[in-house]
């Protein structure tokens, strides 16, 4: 969510460098702020079951694919998802989803790479089955308009990295919803009122951003914004249901190789992040050079 090199010794990333710290920061902030002024309808065990539920299931992945050592971020990455978005009254279906997020990136990857978000697959199967839902409306405007900053202070903190995707999709998505309203005549207010939604930045910078799930290429990963926007509206507005990126995200996830296949670029590694140039091509062939990297998952 595997090529041999894999589950080598991984390039350990720094302290400052890794991009993940701040992610981590980020959704703690966020956590705390949801729990303490805005009242946030979920349980103080439910949050620490789904975290050490991913804990748990990341280690076991760890020891059972032979990895080299435990990495905890990329858990707390998903599972602080969940718990700011899945919202359930059984904490077993919160503890199944941390094992599904996490389990999903061991088991569904292709070429070193996640075929699925973490978190976006664990609520989609949630939602599929009826055993969760989402709030978005849960963050009021203020808490939206604190968000907004921090995300974009994360982008800068993080030298930006994977900002292309996030922007290309909330330009493409956005742009859309309004130009929807201008050719109807409907009221600006209706465009605003879809996109004042924390559910939707964290979708924006925490999901379609992941860098083991996007296209490797920067032309792929605008290619891919502009799929997974266009999906988003088809749902949200053929079909009338809400989360449209979520599910724009997920049926659009398996088209990440074929992009990767048209558009090559390098493989991300975490301790080295890169917004992906394009390999040396093979003359022969006119495919990509492959470059062994060495990370954990």
């Amino acid at each position: 969510m595997g090529q041999e090199t894999s589950w080598n010794q991984p390039n350990k990333p720094t302290f400052c460098r890794d991009p993940r710290l701040f992610q981590i920061a980020s959704l703690l902030s966020l956590l705390f702020y949801g729990l303490f002024f805005l009242h946030f309808d979920i349980p103080i065990c439910q949050i620490v079951i789904t975290l050490g539920t991913a804990q748990l299931t990341q280690y076991v992945g760890t020891r059972y694919f032979y990895l080299p050592s435990f990495d905890p971020k990329s858990a707390l990455i998903s599972s602080l998802s969940l718990c700011l978005l899945l919202r359930t009254n059984d904490f077993a279906v919160a503890a199944l989803a941390a094992i599904i997020a996490i389990g999903s990136k061991f088991i569904l990857r292709w070429k070193d790479k996640h075929v699925f978000n973490p978190t976006n697959l664990a609520l989609a199967v949630m939602l599929s089955f009826g055993l969760g839902w989402i709030s978005p409306g849960q963050w009021g405007q203020v808490a939206w308009f604190g968000f907004l900053i921090a995300c974009l202070g994360l982008l800068v903190v993080t030298r930006a990295a994977r900002a292309d995707v996030t922007l290309a999709f909330l330009t493409f998505y956005v742009g859309l919803l309004f130009a929807r309203a201008l050719w109807l005549g409907d009221p600006l207010a209706i465009p605003l009122h879809q996109i004042e939604s924390g559910a939707l930045l964290i979708f924006s910078f925490f999901m379609i951003s992941d860098p083991k799930t996007t296209p490797d290429s920067r032309t792929g990963r605008i290619i891919f914004a502009l799929f997974v926007a266009l999906t988003a509206l088809y749902v949200q507005l053929h079909f009338f249901k809400p989360n449209g990126p979520l599910w724009g995200l997920i049926a659009c996830s398996p088209l990440v190789p074929l992009l990767d296949r048209m558009f090559p670029g390098t493989h991300y590694d975490w301790a080295k992040p890169t917004s992906g140039k394009s390999p040396v091509m093979n003359p022969l062939f006119g495919s990509p050079i492959p470059v062994l990297t060495k990370e954990v998952i």
